[in-house]
Parts: structure tokens; sequence; C-alpha cells
């Protein structure tokens, strides 16, 4: 089973593992979040970064699913990267962090098309949908 790790700044590392233990009803195993503090030296924030790749590596590879791609902790994150055995995707949002521990026994090439598709397609304009389902129940 592919590994992740929840790469964001600390309420969010921390909040989007809570919304899955309440979405799925538990802690799913090889999740772990990485919380980044703003006071970490670069050096430091490496170390930690490779050694939690390491903990929740279990043979399979590691899929990275960070915040916000150019901050500081991605860029570090990048420098620990292998292809096809580290891999990081960006611009995290609940639906993709779903979608991927979904799929995590496929390859991790086709763990991440998928978490970019759930993460893309997680993102709507519900405008629309809620009025017409306000109107439906007003009809009745």
């Amino acid at each position: 089973m592919i590994g992740l790790l929840v790469l964001a700044q600390k309420d969010v590392a921390f909040g989007l593992l809570e919304a899955v233990d309440h979405v799925l009803g538990q802690r799913p195993q090889a999740l772990v979040a990485f919380p980044v503090r703003y006071d970490t030296p670069p050096d430091d924030l490496a170390l930690a970064l490779s050694q939690a790749i390491r903990a929740v590596d279990d043979g399979d590879g590691v899929l990275i699913l960070a915040d916000i791609y150019g901050a500081t902790h991605i860029n570090v994150a990048c420098r620990l990267l292998e292809r096809k055995r580290v891999e990081l995707v960006t611009g995290l949002n609940l639906p993709m962090l779903i979608r991927a521990l979904n799929y995590r026994d496929r390859p991790l090439d086709e763990l991440i098309e998928k978490a970019l598709r759930g993460g893309v397609e997680g993102i709507v304009c519900a405008t629309e949908f809620c009025l017409l389902d306000t109107a439906k129940h007003e009809l009745r």
C-alpha cells in the first residue's frame, strides 16, 4: 500500500486528517500529517521530512500531498523526490485526499492521476445545484 504524507501548514494538516477520521470513521494506515511550522530552518525540515517519508513507506512508495506549490516546505520536499518512489502533488484539498486513500492499492502513477482528478472534480460552484435542490423541496 502506498503511504500518504500530508504536508501542510500545521492547522491544515491536522484538520484534513481529522476530516478523514470523520468521513471514514477511522484513521487509515500509512497516513501521516506532517505539519509545517513557520520557524523551522529548511535543513531541519528536510531531515524531519525524510524521516517521515521513511516511516510511512512500506516498500510501495509514498505520495506527498501538499498545500501550496512554491512555499519553502514544498521546495524542501522537492529535494527528496524520487520518480516512482516518492512523488509530490500540491493543491491539496479534502476530495483529493479521500480519492487518494481509496486508490492507494494502485501503482503510484495511477494514484497520482486519481488524486489529481479527485482534487479538480471536488471543486464545483454548487449554487445552481443548491438552488435546484431548494426549488424541488419547495414544490412538495
